[in-house]
């Protein structure tokens, strides 16, 4: 963190957390979520984090915020005994620069983490929307021509363009049935003239490294799928291989569940809280934005992403969402 905004953050960041706490806003819990930490910046993942903008984040959440393990902090909001300015961070999908780039990061600033992994993608797998991503990366020309697959013609003239057309294409496959969805990525590909590097997925080993440096492993399916979208037998049994596996590898006692995409009432449904219950998981984690509040669903806790690109916005916005106690406290059965 460069040391002029540093200080700037810190000495702005010291007043807002006075302002907040005198109305309120102490006594709740931040989760961060992340996917990916990127060696270096990267124009086609321009929402992920790199290493130096991580290194800042972190060393700025260490002073300002108490991180504690997620499934702690979880046993601590329930009991009343979470400290103010409570912070966890916590990782989707199992990224192996979560291993090779973040891992470091967080031990320098002693910062615990939670790593959910879908386990289907680990020791080469690759999930279906970065295959998308890969497939606009290596498109040639300026247009990627997609009309005969129903998904529109598309300029990739610009990092930008090429960045916004892979978000295009991302949001129409989304929400199909996983196997049209998985065809309809492959003729992406070829469509591209693409063809896939090595996985950006973790190995099982690195999952246990992780775990054996003391950080915590969380379950996430096997196979990412959108929950409400499967049947019931078919998304009990994503859940509970999925910790099945990944504990199997070496991964400790998997406690911790995050749903996949993680929108209440269109990505999972009141019955996959049941099921992540019935699973033996502890607590579970949502894409829902705010702090987590003693009233809340600890099966349902609320998640937030700090996009801002400089140190004061980035802290600005923590404590914004530490003030703003999650919109969701459990979706209704049925």
């Amino acid at each position: 963190m460069p040391h002029e905004l540093g200080s700037l953050a810190s000495f702005a960041l010291r007043g807002a957390e006075s302002l907040i706490a005198r109305s309120g806003g102490g006594g709740r819990l931040s989760i961060l979520v992340y996917h990916r930490v990127l060696a270096r910046a990267d124009a086609m993942f321009a929402g992920e984090v790199d290493a130096a903008a991580f290194d800042w984040q972190m060393a700025l959440l260490a002073e300002h915020f108490q991180v504690l393990p997620l499934l702690e902090a979880v046993r601590r909001l329930r009991d009343g005994t979470l400290p103010p300015w409570a912070a966890c961070v916590t990782f989707d999908d199992g990224y192996a620069d979560n291993y090779d780039v973040a891992l470091p990061i967080l031990q320098k600033w002693q910062v615990p983490a939670t790593f959910f992994v879908a386990t289907a993608y680990l020791d080469g797998g690759w999930m279906w929307n970065d295959a998308v991503i890969e497939a606009v990366r290596q498109a040639p020309g300026e247009t990627l021509n997609l009309t005969p697959l129903g998904l529109s013609c598309h300029s990739l003239a610009t990092p930008r363009l090429r960045r916004k057309a892979a978000a295009t294409i991302i949001a129409c496959l989304k929400y199909l049935p996983p196997e049209q969805r998985r065809t309809a990525v492959w003729r992406v590909l070829h469509r591209a003239s693409a063809k896939l590097p090595d996985s950006p997925m973790m190995s099982s080993g690195q999952v246990r490294a992780l775990h054996n440096a003391g950080m915590e492993i969380g379950g996430h399916t096997v196979s990412h799928p959108i929950l409400a979208g499967l049947d019931q037998a078919a998304a009990y049994a994503e859940i509970a291989d999925g910790k099945e596996q990944l504990e199997r590898i070496g991964a400790g006692a998997v406690r911790l569940f995050a749903y996949p995409n993680g929108k209440p009432g269109r990505d999972y449904r009141h019955e996959h809280v049941e099921m992540v219950k019935r699973c033996g998981f502890a607590a579970a984690v949502s894409t829902a934005w705010g702090a987590a509040g003693a009233a809340g669903d600890s099966f349902q806790l609320p998640r937030f992403t700090p996009w801002d690109g400089t140190p004061l916005r980035f802290g600005l916005r923590l404590l914004q969402n530490a003030r703003r106690e999650g919109q969701l406290a459990g979706i209704p059965a049925g």
